[in-house]
């Protein structure tokens, strides 16, 4: 899940004296996204709930290996989400408690390695054809870029590069950013897109409440950032809100449930008994350009995966023409 960039220890002190205001106050200070915070909050109560509410100060190794192990034997949990217990429970006794717990051995889940699930092109365009409005621009944009979910709720409008063909994709899983693919195919689509969304931005500005999100204390280094039409959500919500660490009333993002909801509909009025998910399209994305002989070094940099191992999943469901295969029960009827 993402974070954002953390800081040396030691420079920062927690004001508050009750340990999970402490947590909060320290994932914040390193810049942590919400997400990671609400999840390593959760996972840190589970713990101490686990270990009948000891205080963690009071706890090490053991009780973190009994903990972990539980998850992997008891509540059969997978491997990715055993480790992010694990992240956060270090994350706790390092940076927070400054107790850091090495050599944790607790029984781990298997990590099975799935095939990725991956829609042909014409199951991807009867998706989006079963989609409307800013849903179906989502969808398309997702496919067309291979990005992520959160990497298309989050976009901001000087992020596309309609000269280039580009999109920048900024601080994406792992802190990190790339360019992708942003085809003039969908640019017509979105420049009607951004008239509605600018529509929505003068009103925010003319009533004086137009103070997008900035992240990473961008808001003190350019104070008037936060109004600036580059900085605002492309894909904005339809009503302002609360922003809830710092209580502000702002036009934030539209929610990502909204697009997973969609696809989910678009799947089932399609028929499709397939198990298709916004990642799908990711997923489809990779495979489709692999097949239409994209170099796998070239395919990596554009998902952003640090080992092109990663990348060589895709090998493994593109189109290889299997129905052209002999089989061996065929052999036996020559």
């Amino acid at each position: 899940m993402p974070g954002g960039k953390r800081l040396a220890r030691g420079e920062f002190t927690p004001k508050s004296s009750r340990l999970m205001d402490q947590v909060r106050e320290t994932l914040r200070y390193h810049h942590y996204a919400l997400r990671t915070e609400q999840s390593y909050v959760s996972w840190i109560l589970r713990f101490i709930r686990f270990n009948e509410k000891q205080h963690p100060k009071d706890m090490g190794k053991e009780e973190i290996e009994r903990f972990l192990s539980h998850l992997a034997l008891n509540r059969d949990v997978a491997a990715s989400t055993q480790n992010q217990a694990l992240n956060a429970i270090i994350f706790l006794y390092k940076d927070v408690l400054d107790k850091p717990i090495e050599g944790v051995l607790p029984a781990r889940a298997r990590k099975s390695q799935h095939v990725p699930t991956v829609m042909s092109i014409n199951e991807v365009v009867t998706i989006i054809k079963a989609m409307k409005g800013t849903n179906r621009l989502m969808a398309k944009f997702m496919y067309v870029g291979g990005l992520r979910l959160m990497e298309v709720v989050r976009a901001r409008i000087h992020d596309f590069d309609f000269d280039n063909q580009k999109f920048l994709v900024r601080d994406g899983k792992g802190n990190k950013s790339r360019t992708t693919c942003f085809p003039k195919q969908i640019h017509d689509d979105f420049h009607l897109h951004f008239e509605q969304v600018k529509s929505w931005y003068e009103k925010d500005l003319s009533q004086g409440l137009c103070n997008t999100y900035l992240p990473h204390a961008l808001a003190r280094k350019y104070s008037g950032a936060a109004k600036a039409w580059g900085w605002q959500y492309a894909f904005p919500a339809s009503s302002q809100s609360k922003d809830p660490r710092s209580g502000k009333l702002r036009r934030h993002h539209v929610h990502h449930t909204r697009l997973q909801k969609a696809v989910s509909q678009a799947r089932k009025k399609s028929g499709f008994a397939k198990k298709i998910s916004c990642h799908t399209f990711r997923h489809s994305f990779a495979t489709h350009m692999l097949e239409d002989g994209v170099n796998i070094r070239k395919l990596q940099v554009l998902l952003g995966h640090n080992d092109v191992k990663t990348t060589e999943i895709y090998t493994h469901v593109m189109n290889k023409d299997i129905s052209e295969i002999k089989t061996p029960l065929l052999a036996l009827e020559d």
